[in-house]
């Protein structure tokens, strides 16, 4: 019991120092695509391997850390309260871009889901790809996803996202704050309305504002999705 809770104890630690390094050197560096959640999932795979950490060991912190992300679902209400004369002013901005961005995000992942025939199960756990991690893990189990891919696959497109967005909204020549805030906040989530924050407060504000209304936009579609697949 003792061998076990000092696993656990162990793992716990490392995934937060994993975080703590992977901060640092992005505050150092600002590059995008150093950011925390990729490096810091790189430097923690890295770590289990070297240490011989099995799946079973660190499942168990996984559950402590899964239970925490759905605790934090309830944070996202937060950003529509503060903003909420903001959003009410600008209901229409938001109402268009934030359904057309989530709406084609799941359209083009159905397309390809029924050109390269894929498994219902990979296709359940692609669908919630574009909204932030913890509303996409619940649809994701709804639909009968695996979870481990969602994850994996919400970080890779938000971190695309950031990585290209700023660049391509610059050569399109995209100049209005609340269209910029919005691509971002819709397709990179969380990253996204970090990053909008950076441009100024108008953007941080329809990031925010588009990374909370998209998920629950696709949180309210999901009992119609079956019936597309």
């Amino acid at each position: 019991m003792n061998i076990v809770l000092l696993k656990v104890s162990f793992c716990i630690i490392m995934t937060i120092a994993c975080y703590f390094v992977s901060l640092k050197i992005y505050n150092k560096y600002k590059k995008n695509w150093l950011n925390p959640l990729y490096t810091a999932s790189v430097l923690l795979i890295s770590l289990l391997l070297l240490f011989h950490v099995h799946e079973e060991t660190y499942q168990q912190v996984n559950f402590i850390f899964n239970q925490l992300l759905q605790l934090a679902v309830v944070s996202l209400a937060v950003p529509l309260y503060k903003q909420w004369s903001f959003l009410k002013k600008n209901y229409k901005k938001i109402f268009v871009g934030v359904i057309c961005g989530t709406a084609f995000g799941v359209i083009s992942i159905l397309s390809l889901s029924h050109l390269f025939h894929l498994n219902e199960q990979l296709l359940a756990s692609l669908i919630p790809k574009s909204v932030t991690l913890p509303i996409a893990l619940t649809i994701a189990k709804d639909l009968g996803g695996l979870a481990s891919t969602t994850i994996i696959f919400v970080i890779i497109s938000a971190l695309i996202s950031v990585m290209i967005g700023p660049n391509l909204l610059k050569y399109l020549g995209i100049k209005s704050k609340s269209a910029k805030g919005l691509a971002m906040g819709t397709s990179a989530q969380m990253l996204g309305a970090n990053r909008s924050l950076v441009w100024g407060e108008e953007e941080g504000a329809m990031g925010n504002v588009a990374m909370t209304t998209s998920a629950l936009f696709l949180a309210i579609v999901v009992p119609i999705i079956p019936y597309l697949l």
